[in-house]
């Protein structure tokens, strides 16, 4: 790797660390309803409202951060190594800094495929620590991470939902930056290449919209599959589909393969729009401070 092409990883990966923390700050509330709305056991809530009534009845308002720490902790990494993950992919794909849309899809693809390496053990802590609903049996998050690896080791336990992961990440990241330049780019013709930040904001939140919709129902297996009491079994296209399966037979095709849709869209709008607002403002920095 040239000298030039490591600085422009280290510089992606210190704004993704920074675009992780907001994304984590802004969306954690929304995101404990959608997590709640996908795992809940059935009748326990009436929709996504009722999830956000009962939770600040019975736990209080930062109930809605609860497993924070885990996201906090390592979305910055998670979005460190996607951010530069993404960089180099595009780098690979073309010498060219404008690449085309469908190499932009290729590129967040092969992006998220790398990002589930740390978002897979992130994101079933963080699904684990939401599954739990006040009771004095309640659990911190160290406990959490000490039985998963005792009871099952770290292929099983800290590792659990991985292959799923990559399955939604592919594309869901190849829809979320598809989306994003695309939207960048139309502002860019009006406004020229240094586009309003109020632009880079609702381009963030197209990408993270398209990144929901292009995921679901993956999300919905993923967060079930974390949060079971044991590891699945069978082969990943075997568990999976077994999980359709139960996800379909429980509760219907729309109401329970797009359970927690709703706070996910919504999740996305001030989510993403900060993810990209703060990478984009620190890479640019960056570029004028380093000259890469």
């Amino acid at each position: 790797m040239s000298t030039q092409s490591a600085q422009a990883t280290i510089n992606e990966l210190i704004a993704g660390s920074f675009g992780g923390a907001a994304q984590v700050l802004v969306g954690q509330p929304l995101d404990t309803i959608k997590t709640r709305a996908q795992i809940a056991p059935k009748g326990m809530f009436k929709g996504p409202m009722d999830i956000l009534a009962q939770t600040l009845r019975k736990e209080g308002f930062f109930a809605l951060y609860k497993g924070m720490l885990s996201p906090l902790a390592g979305i910055a990494g998670v979005n460190s190594l996607l951010f530069a993950a993404y960089g180099a992919s595009k780098r690979i794909i073309s010498p060219y800094p404008n690449l085309s849309l469908k190499e932009i899809a290729a590129a967040g693809a092969m992006a998220g495929a790398a990002n589930a390496i740390l978002a897979s053990p992130v994101e079933m802590f963080k699904v684990r620590m939401q599954g739990q609903y006040g009771a004095a049996t309640d659990k911190r998050l160290r406990v959490v991470v000490g039985d998963m690896w005792r009871e099952w080791g770290f292929r099983k336990g800290i590792m659990r939902g991985y292959w799923v992961t990559v399955v939604r990440e592919i594309p869901a990241y190849a829809g979320f930056y598809t989306a994003f330049e695309f939207s960048k780019r139309s502002f860019a013709k009006k406004y020229g290449k240094d586009v309003p930040v109020w632009a880079l904001l609702a381009s963030g939140s197209t990408g993270g919209i398209a990144y929901w919709l292009s995921c679901y129902p993956l999300d919905v297996v993923k967060s079930r599959i974390q949060l079971r009491a044991e590891p699945p079994k069978g082969s990943p296209i075997q568990y999976i589909v077994r999980e359709l399966r139960d996800i379909v037979a429980e509760a219907g095709s729309t109401a329970g393969l797009f359970r927690g849709l709703s706070p996910s869209l919504l999740r996305s709008i001030p989510a993403a729009a900060s993810t990209f607002a703060a990478f984009e403002l620190i890479r640019e920095y960056l570029l004028e401070t380093t000259g890469v």
